[in-house]
C-alpha cells in the first residue's frame, strides 16, 4: 500500500558506480504481504486499534513481521521467504494465531477482503509514522481513501535484467491475479458492481500504472536517477506500479491483488506467481516492445469489473490473430502449461485449487455477495468474513 519500508540502502564506496544496485536473491523464492482489516465487535466497522494491537503481539520477535499501515484500522502481515507453498501456509497460521490472540485482548476481530464495505474514508486516522504523515500531507485526502487492503507477492530473481523482464511478463497475467483475488464488491455502503473495487482506488495516485518498457537494469537506473534529481521520487517506494522491481530485496513485486478472505487462498496466489516466474524466466515467451501494454488497461478493467467472467483481449500481428476470450479460459490454458513446472504435491494442490475456481468462475467477491444476500446486512457479512479469516470457520474452498 503506501509503503512503510526502510529507506533505500546507502551505497558503499565500492558500489558508487551503480546508481541503484540490485541485490541478487534466490530465483523463484516467494514471500507475501497481507493488509488486513481491524473491525470492532459492535457493528463491525473499522476499529482504530492498530497501535494497541502491535503492543499485544507475542512473541515480540513477530513484531518484525506485523506492521502499521497508512491508517489505524489496518495492519500489515509479512511472511518470511519461502520455496514451498505448504510451508508458507504453516507460517501464516502462526502469524494469524499471534494476531488473533492480540485481537482478543482488544475485543476486535480481523478480516481479509479488499475493501471494508461501509467505512468512511474521512473518519480514518493516519497511523503514527513519519512517512505516512508525509504522504498524507503530499497526497491530501487520497491517503485516507487508500484505506483498502491488498496482497503483495514477492518473487526472487538473480539480477536486475531478469527483474525487468519478469516485471513486464507478469503484466500479461494481471487479469488473472485481479480476478482470482477479487474481494471488494462493496464500498462506502453500496454494491459497486465491480468484483474488485479496490483496483480503482490505486489508480488515483501518480506513478501508478505500469513500469516503462526498459529491458536493461542500467537503463532503468538512468531513468530512476533522472526522477530522483528532479525530486519527483525519493526512492523506489514512490513507484505505485501494479508490478515493480524491488532491488533492495532482489524481488519483483505483484501489487494488484485484493487481500483474500483466507490465508490458504493467499498462499495459493503466491505459489501461482512462483510457478509463472519459473515458466516465464525459463521459456521467455514474450518480446518486450513499445506497444507491449497496448491492451493492458482494458484487460485490467475487465478483470476488476467482471472477475473471471471478464474478457481477455490478445493483440496479434494481424487482425485475424487478434481475439478475445473469457479470463477464466485464458487462465485455464496457462494453468495447464504450468503443470510441468510444479515440483511437489503442494504445488499441484495449488493448480487444482485455482483450476476449480476457474472452471466454476468462483471468487471471494461472489462469497461476499452471496453472504450479504443471505444475511441482509453488511455488518453481519463482515462478522462472518472475520470468522473465516481468523480460522473460526474452515476454509471455504469456494464451493
Amino acid at each position: 500500500m503506501l509503503d512503510n519500508e526502510p529507506s533505500e540502502p546507502s551505497k558503499s564506496s565500492g558500489e558508487s558506480a551503480s546508481i541503484l544496485p540490485f541485490t541478487a536473491s534466490t530465483p523463484f523464492t516467494m514471500g507475501i504481504e497481507l493488509e488486513l482489516q481491524l473491525v470492532n465487535r459492535r457493528n463491525y466497522n473499522l476499529a482504530s486499534d492498530a497501535v494497541d494491537l502491535l503492543a499485544w503481539i507475542k512473541p515480540r520477535a513477530l513484531q518484525k513481521q506485523i506492521k502499521l499501515e497508512v491508517t489505524q484500522g489496518m495492519i500489515e502481515l509479512n511472511s518470511d521467504v519461502h520455496t514451498r507453498v505448504d510451508e508458507l501456509i504453516e507460517e501464516l497460521k502462526g502469524l494469524r494465531a499471534a494476531l488473533n490472540t492480540g485481537a482478543q485482548h482488544l475485543n476486535i476481530d480481523i478480516s481479509g477482503g479488499g475493501a471494508h464495505p461501509f467505512q468512511h474514508w474521512h473518519e480514518q486516522r493516519i497511523a503514527p509514522n513519519e512517512r505516512f504523515h508525509f504522504l498524507h500531507e503530499k497526497y491530501g485526502y487520497l491517503a485516507k481513501t487508500f484505506t483498502v487492503f491488498g496482497q503483495h507477492i514477492h518473487i526472487g530473481v538473480p539480477n536486475g535484467d531478469d527483474a525487468l523482464y519478469l516485471t513486464h511478463a507478469f503484466s500479461r497475467f494481471v487479469p488473472h491475479f485481479i480476478a482470482l483475488s477479487a474481494a471488494s464488491p462493496f464500498a462506502q455502503g453500496t454494491d459497486t458492481q465491480f468484483a474488485s473495487s479496490r483496483s480503482n482506488v490505486v489508480r488515483a495516485f501518480p506513478l501508478s500504472g505500469t513500469a516503462p518498457t526498459f529491458q536493461r537494469w542500467t537503463d532503468f537506473e538512468t531513468y530512476y536517477s533522472e526522477l530522483l534529481q528532479m525530486d519527483i521520487i525519493g526512492s523506489m517506494k514512490d513507484f505505485y506500479w501494479d508490478i515493480r522491481p524491488k532491488p533492495e530485496y532482489g524481488t519483483v513485486e505483484i501489487r494488484v491483488c485484493d487481500t483474500p478472505l483466507t490465508i490458504e487462498h493467499a498462499a495459493h496466489l503466491g505459489c501461482y506467481a512462483q510457478l509463472l516466474a519459473r515458466w516465464l524466466l525459463t521459456e521467455r515467451p514474450f518480446t518486450i516492445t513499445d506497444n507491449f501494454y497496448l491492451l493492458y488497461q482494458i484487460n485490467r478493467f475487465e478483470a476488476s469489473r467482471y472477475g473471471l467472467r471478464g474478457a481477455y483481449a490478445t493483440h496479434g500481428e494481424t487482425l485475424e490473430t487478434s481475439f478475445k476470450q473469457p479470463v477464466f479460459e485464458h487462465l485455464l490454458t496457462h494453468l495447464k502449461t504450468l503443470q510441468q513446472y510444479a515440483q511437489n504435491d503442494a504445488e499441484q494442490d495449488t493448480l487444482l485449487h485455482l483450476s476449480h475456481m476457474a472452471h466454476n468462475c468462483l471468487s471471494d467477491a461472489d462469497w461476499l455477495r452471496k453472504t450479504f444476500a443471505q444475511r441482509g446486512s453488511l455488518n453481519d457479512m463482515m462478522r462472518l468474513s472475520s470468522e473465516l479469516w481468523m480460522g473460526q470457520n474452515p476454509p471455504i474452498h469456494f464451493q
